[in-house]
């Protein structure tokens, strides 16, 4: 197996721009600075949209094949997640995220008494803190997510604020909201992940798509498309700024070999340029 396995914590900064993460996040690029994280641009899928790009970045495949086509497609996913491959190993897994991460992977739809808090070992996300407005605060939903680690010691955990995304949609890109948002954003990861690194996690950060100058999402342009991806931890991260684009499509098959777990096979078999591959895994990753 590639690269030493162990626990990880994904975090999806749901709207997050490539360009505004490189300017507006001091912290996530101290760690790249200071030879502690990697950072590469990735290339979302299409269309740029929120619930289709869920599906991506946890089951590794495009909308034409998981069927997840828009953001009003409200059904399970039909493929094998991250989270189902986790749980079939025997690890735990969790996640404080938006209630279309729950109707993808647990139950659909969404009912917002009984399915706001999850625990149930029989699902692909075992323990859950689900919210479904989209103003939710971020450091309310950070907070869910520690909680979340430190009672349920997931090995896989999957973090999810909507902060960015919500006021990209009010205010537009190219405002003070939006970037004031990434910079809080970044300052809530400064207060969490020195513990989390201190603990042995690998942590991504990454996001699903951006944002226009408008306020929209889900076509062809370069500020919908290309998002950051921030790799952190001691074991099998190569510490730098890396330009060339990868394809969302990789995000997935990344997780898991984070977590010692074999991509599906629909997953395909891409990596990233910031992360160290043994010899082993130097033909199949």
């Amino acid at each position: 197996m590639s690269i030493i396995s162990g626990k990880v914590i994904m975090v999806v900064l749901d709207g997050l721009r490539y360009d505004t993460a490189r300017t507006q996040m001091g912290y996530m690029n101290h760690m790249v600075e200071a030879g502690k994280a990697a950072c590469c641009r990735v290339w979302s899928e299409l269309p740029s949209l929120s619930r289709p790009l869920y599906e991506v970045l946890l089951t590794g495949t495009p909308s034409s094949v998981n069927g997840i086509t828009s953001n009003q497609t409200v059904r399970l996913s039909t493929q094998t997640s991250v989270f189902h491959l986790a749980r079939e190993q025997g690890l735990r897994t969790a996640a404080a995220a938006y209630y279309w991460v729950s109707e993808l992977y647990n139950r659909a739809p969404f009912d917002p008494i009984e399915d706001r808090e999850q625990h149930d070992e029989s699902r692909a996300i075992q323990h859950g803190k689900f919210y479904y407005d989209d103003s939710y605060p971020d450091s309310h939903l950070f907070a869910d997510a520690e909680l979340l680690r430190r009672r349920e010691n997931p090995d896989f955990l999957y973090i999810h604020p909507m902060g960015i995304d919500d006021a990209g949609h009010r205010y537009g890109a190219d405002s003070k909201e939006y970037r004031g948002k990434a910079i809080m954003a970044d300052a809530l990861l400064a207060n969490l992940a020195p513990g989390w690194l201190e603990l042995g996690y690998r942590v991504i950060v990454t996001s699903d798509h951006g944002m226009n100058a408008d306020g929209q999402h889900g076509g062809t342009g370069v500020e919908e498309r290309e998002v950051p991806l921030y790799i952190m931890g001691t074991a099998g991260v190569k510490p730098g700024y890396y330009e060339e684009r990868v394809p969302q499509l990789a995000v997935a098959p990344l997780a898991c070999r984070l977590l010692g777990l074999q991509p599906s096979a629909a997953m395909a078999a891409l990596r990233f340029p910031g992360v160290a591959y043994d010899e082993e895994s130097e033909g199949d990753a």
